[in-house]
């Protein structure tokens, strides 16, 4: 956006010199003509030499007068030049002041939304590393917490697991056990008396 403020800053100023120069110019031109024609009025509507032509000419020097147009003709042309000069500036000046003020308004608006997703991107990166945060701080406890329950698993391991008595014969003790229990439940209920 500066640089294309910098670019049509610049463009502006020279279309601004290239029309205040055509208009000038043309004030000139028209000055010019004006002397031109109160002299040609004056002359008789030609340039005439006076007195004798060189031994070269064959008669009087009359002049270019009319016959290739004139000076006045050629200076309408200049003229109409620099009049079409100052038009096609400024058509390029609004032409060009639209397409900048177009390219702003543009780039305004690509400027806010890349402005408001920066905003929202920077408070979900805030997000984020609050819940990493919170989960590494859980993920620390949880780990100490299966450091102390494998440690227990560990030293509960041998009286459990590895008593050196096989399944069968845990689950027959089991059974012995529980026939053990409900005899002494009757006892102490006293329905076995």
């Amino acid at each position: 956006m500066a640089k294309a403020t910098a670019d049509r800053s610049a463009s502006k100023a020279t279309n601004a010199d290239t029309v205040k120069d055509a208009k000038g110019a043309q004030l000139a031109v028209t000055k010019a003509m004006s002397v031109l024609k109160a002299f040609y009025e004056k002359s008789g509507d030609s340039f005439t030499q006076e007195g004798a032509a060189p031994e070269t000419f064959e008669g009087d020097y009359a002049g270019m007068g009319a016959a290739g147009g004139g000076v006045i003709n050629f200076l309408e042309v200049i003229l109409s030049d620099f009049a079409r000069l100052e038009a096609e500036s400024s058509t390029a000046e609004a032409a060009e002041q639209e397409a900048y003020d177009k390219f702003m308004q543009e780039s305004k608006m690509s400027k806010a939304l890349k402005e408001n997703d920066k905003t929202n991107k920077a408070g979900t990166k805030v997000d984020k590393e609050s819940d990493l945060h919170t989960t590494q701080g859980e993920l620390k406890v949880t780990q100490e917490q299966l450091t102390k329950a494998t440690k227990y698993y560990e030293k509960l391991k041998p009286t459990c697991v590895d008593s050196g008595i096989s399944y069968e014969d845990r689950v027959k003790r089991r059974k012995e056990e529980m026939v053990s229990l409900e005899e002494a439940l009757k006892i102490l209920t006293g329905s076995d008396i």
